[in-house]
């Protein structure tokens, strides 16, 4: 049933009796579901409370108007056909709206239900307290459910029957923009965990629904075009299955075999990447072999299938896949061929048992059914899915695009001296073996010997290679492997090492910095540091104090810079530009070494500095400034602050140009904002390191919904080439808009 059809028919708040009936009807239908899984007495009590929520909810919309009881209803109904009708389950997700209106509490449903609902309900209520707020928006929210979402397994999994549930009741939603939020957080990551799992049926639905919700003109094209094909392709499917049954029965084999089109969202994807339109997709369909065994003699029979098949039709070698040998991460096992079939298309077979087909269509909960099945997969899935949730620093954007890319990338095995079996994602490189096996491994890796030949850190794994990881105790991560990794392990625990050595490295520089203050008996107020550090170009103070420990700072010259800064400035000291004595140099001892000229005629003896505030570098128009102390600070003529420096001290302006040609390096801050694509930012810094005359000094940048923004410190010998640099940024793909600040 369609919340929308009654929500488009009566704007209200309130239900009708027959709106109460509906839901009535659906409490009967959830009993009928679990009767066979509930103890009668608690069948019945279940019952009670079922209709006890109705008549408490007739006023219990959430802020998108839809019923709170509807949706759970649905989402219990949906639990119990797609995926396992699991006592408990359907348990805390009937019992849950009562305890979020406030019709229970935890301690009486531990004390009427037992200690393993009240947990379930313990984990629903902690991911409602961030699903209610905009987690993709919040980094802390968002990274908050997930955590909570990984607590176990079931919650997970009830997040994403509901999240099915609520999508199939949005079709005809008056508000768009939250149908395609929901669409895109369906897409990006409920469908990314169910494929994680192995739900793929439950997949494949809400990738449908989010290719409809958020491109309905695509969809409906496609499915009028699959709907016009229908009985081309049912034909053609008959004319396929007809002799290969024929064949495994003469086999004496026991089997189901069938014809399936592929999801709406799985052919537009495929029309997007091969940029063809419908009927050049040759795969539209795959034919399914379900065999009916025993667990002993599965993988010899379904060889023995595609053996058969193999004699009839030519297997295109390239496309072949055995997930029987090894299953996938998520429990996923079946064998894949493809052949040359009548008319010569090609045709994808997939060969299973019944059992491996119940897991590839409810996923590893189809294990509970099973005794004898390994009982590590879950907790493998797990141990992978937290290795994605930990690098949720990495922003909700970076995250989601790794949940995508680690969900749906195929899988390497590679092998130990010893024999053990790895499993790595697609392009796994010897790095990301290394942090696989151990942390410590990974962090003092310098390469590998593999299948006998020496291999860089860089090198990519393949299928059955043998791989010894070799190490030296003077390696240590560098922060250009985080491009080398492609496992969200790997690259967590690179930046782990990263951070604790910033740290590190910033304890060191900071005591060194008080230090000297204490020699100059220069006094330092931590809340003016900070601000200092800041308008020097530093997002965190840890870079900074990092950079002095580093010798990239000079601790005395910057204590001076900060003394000047926060020494007190009176109005009772007025100092003139015509305070200033001219010495006219003969014009034959020009002096190469003065970078800037002041006053009429070049001035000698006299200090100056650059201005924090708009940092001008050679080329510049600039003016000086003369400060209380008798310094001449130097500003661009377009700095932020020059409009009221010549209103309020005109008398303290003085002429100032550059003089000879360019050669020192000086410090100018570029804004930057662009598309959140993977890589940007190395894509950026790789141009920065390619211009010479330009060092890259500091670089910061924050993503949100899709979008970045940066500031770059970089240090150039003149304006020309601060010019050119910004002309190169500005072609980087992705990168929107970028500016001198």
């Amino acid at each position: 049933m369609d919340i929308a059809a009654i929500m488009k028919a009566n704007n209200k708040d309130t239900l009708t009796s027959g709106e109460i009936r509906q839901y009535f009807d659906l409490a009967a239908q959830l009993s009928e579901e679990i009767r066979g899984k509930f103890p009668l007495e608690e069948a019945l009590k279940f019952k009670r409370f079922a209709r006890e929520l109705i008549l408490h909810s007739q006023s219990a919309h959430n802020e998108k108007n839809i019923p709170e009881s509807l949706l759970t209803l649905n989402t219990a109904l949906l639990f119990g056909k797609a995926v396992e009708p699991d006592k408990n389950i359907l348990t805390a997700i009937g019992l849950y709206p009562f305890l979020k209106e406030g019709l229970t509490d935890i301690m009486a449903i531990r004390k009427e239900w037992g200690e393993d609902i009240a947990g379930l309900l313990t984990g629903l209520e902690s991911v409602d307290r961030f699903s209610n707020k905009n987690h993709l928006v919040n980094q802390e929210n968002f990274r908050g459910l997930l955590l909570s979402l990984a607590d176990d397994i079931r919650v997970i999994i009830i997040m994403i029957v509901r999240n099915l549930a609520l999508m199939r009741m949005i079709n005809l939603h008056p508000d768009e923009d939250w149908v395609r939020d929901v669409a895109f957080e369906a897409n990006f990551l409920y469908a990314q965990l169910a494929h994680r799992l192995g739900l793929y049926k439950i997949k494949s639905e809400l990738e449908d629904l989010s290719l409809k919700y958020t491109n309905r003109e695509i969809y409906n094209q496609i499915a009028k075009k699959l709907n016009a094909t229908k009985r081309e392709r049912d034909s053609y499917i008959k004319s396929f299955i007809d002799p290969v049954k024929e064949k495994l029965e003469g086999a004496g084999l026991k089997f189901d075999i069938k014809g399936r089109t592929k999801s709406i969202s799985s052919i537009w994807a495929k029309m997007k990447k091969q940029k063809v339109d419908l009927p050049g997709i040759y795969d539209l369909f795959a034919i399914r072999v379900i065999i009916d065994t025993p667990v002993e003699k599965e993988k010899s029979d379904c060889w023995l299938a595609y053996s058969i098949l193999a004699d009839m039709y030519t297997a295109n070698p390239a496309r072949m896949r055995d997930w029987i040998t090894i299953p996938k991460s998520n429990g996923y096992e079946s064998l894949h061929a493809t052949v040359l079939g009548p008319e010569a298309k090609w045709v994808e077979v997939q060969f299973r048992t019944k059992r491996m087909d119940l897991v590839a269509e409810k996923g590893l909960a189809a294990h509970w059914r099973y005794k004898g099945v390994r009982s590590d997969s879950t907790d493998q899935w797990m141990n992978n899915i937290r290795d994605i949730l930990e690098s949720a620093e990495s922003g909700p954007m970076q995250l989601m695009k790794d949940m995508r890319q680690e969900g749906y990338g195929k899988e390497v095995f590679a092998f130990t001296p010893k024999g053990d079996l790895f499993r790595l994602p697609a392009e796994a490189t010897v790095l990301d073996f290394a942090f696989l096996i151990h942390s410590n491994v990974g962090a003092h890796c310098t390469g590998a010997i593999i299948n006998g030949q020496h291999r860089k850190i860089t090198h990519r794994i393949e299928n059955g290679d043998t791989v010894e990881i070799l190490t030296s105790s003077s390696q240590s991560p560098k922060k250009d492997w985080l491009n080398i990794v492609v496992s969200s392990k790997a690259r967590n625990k690179i930046k782990q090492s990263l951070n604790e050595e910033l740290i590190r490295k910033a304890n060191l520089g900071k005591e060194l910095l008080i230090r000297r203050a204490k020699n100059r008996k220069i006094e330092i107020d931590e809340a003016s540091l900070m601000k200092f550090i800041s308008k020097s170009g530093y997002k965190h103070a840890n870079d900074f104090y990092a950079e002095i420990a580093d010798g990239k700072i000079d601790p005395n010259k910057f204590l001076a810079n900060y003394s000047e800064e926060t020494k007190p400035k009176t109005e009772a000291t007025r100092v003139s530009a015509e305070g200033f004595q001219y010495q006219e140099k003969p014009s034959d001892q020009e002096d190469d070494t003065e970078i800037i000229k002041i006053g009429e005629k070049n001035i000698s003896g006299l200090n100056f500095k650059f201005a924090k505030c708009c940092n001008p570098i050679y080329g510049d128009e600039v003016f000086g400034f003369v400060s209380s102390d008798g310094t001449v600070k130097i500003h661009r003529t377009d700095c932020p602050n020059a409009g009221h420096i010549r209103q309020r001290y005109p008398y303290r302006i003085i002429n100032a140009a550059w003089s000879g040609g360019s050669g020192d390096m000086l410090p100018a801050t570029l804004k930057i904002t662009g598309k959140d694509d993977i890589g940007i930012v190395a894509n950026i810094t790789s141009v920065i390191s390619k211009e010479s005359g330009v060092n890259l000094r500091n670089i910061s940048v924050d993503s949100n919904d899709g979008m970045f923004q940066g500031l770059l410190v970089v240090a150039v010998s003149d304006n020309k080439k601060l010019s050119n640099l910004i002309k190169k940024l500005s072609t980087v793909k992705g990168v929107k808009d970028i500016q001198r600040v």
